[in-house]
């Protein structure tokens, strides 16, 4: 009986400190050394309206817009409340035509060059907000057209907003929706080119 009863003890022990106060002091800490990203990242318009969050990927076909990774996701593009990738394997057809697809939609948009993977590859949660710093400069002459600015002074901005990870075997990336929202307040409207 005693052994049950420690068993008891230990139990609520743990499941009060793992379960109750470790989540608890993270979320305390986190909410408010960190508020932004703690609380999802959202992203608002002018109105104060929630539009979305930076850590989730948003599907744009604009042509002022800088174009982040397909998504896999099922119902809609870059749908939050259905997360996960098309389980396709190298060799399925449908991946492959699916990337046929995506490619003519690239070279539609006046895609030149060799195309990055990322560009035309969904990520394992079809969320992904990140594109690789090759893919979204390789985007630059067709989105600096569409805004009706410089491409060097695109390319710059690109690259401000570019992330050098510490860790060795990955490159650098960029936020599209932030990269994206960064240019319209640069350009102080919609991106299109009328402001």
């Amino acid at each position: 009986m005693s052994s049950l009863r420690t068993a008891a003890i230990l139990f609520t022990l743990l499941f009060t400190l793992t379960g109750l106060a470790y989540p608890a002091a993270v979320l305390l800490v986190a909410g408010t050394a960190f508020p932004f990203p703690a609380h999802g990242s959202l992203v608002t318009a002018p109105d104060g309206q929630v539009t979305g969050s930076l850590l989730i990927g948003q599907d744009s076909t604009l042509p002022w817009y800088f174009q982040g990774r397909p998504s896999a996701t099922t119902g809609r593009p870059s749908n939050g409340a259905s997360s996960g990738g098309s389980n396709l394997g190298p060799t399925s057809p449908a991946l492959l035509r699916d990337v046929e697809l995506r490619m003519q939609a690239l070279r539609d948009r006046g895609i030149k060059g060799p195309v990055p993977s990322d560009l035309v590859m969904a990520s394992g949660s079809g969320l992904d907000p990140h594109l690789s710093l090759e893919a979204a400069l390789l985007q630059v002459p067709v989105v600096a057209e569409a805004r009706n600015i410089p491409e060097d002074q695109l390319k710059e901005r690109v690259l401000s907003l570019a992330v050098y990870p510490a860790i060795p075997f990955s490159g650098p990336y960029v936020n599209v929706a932030a990269l994206n929202r960064e240019l319209d307040r640069w350009q102080g409207g919609d991106g299109n080119g009328s402001s």
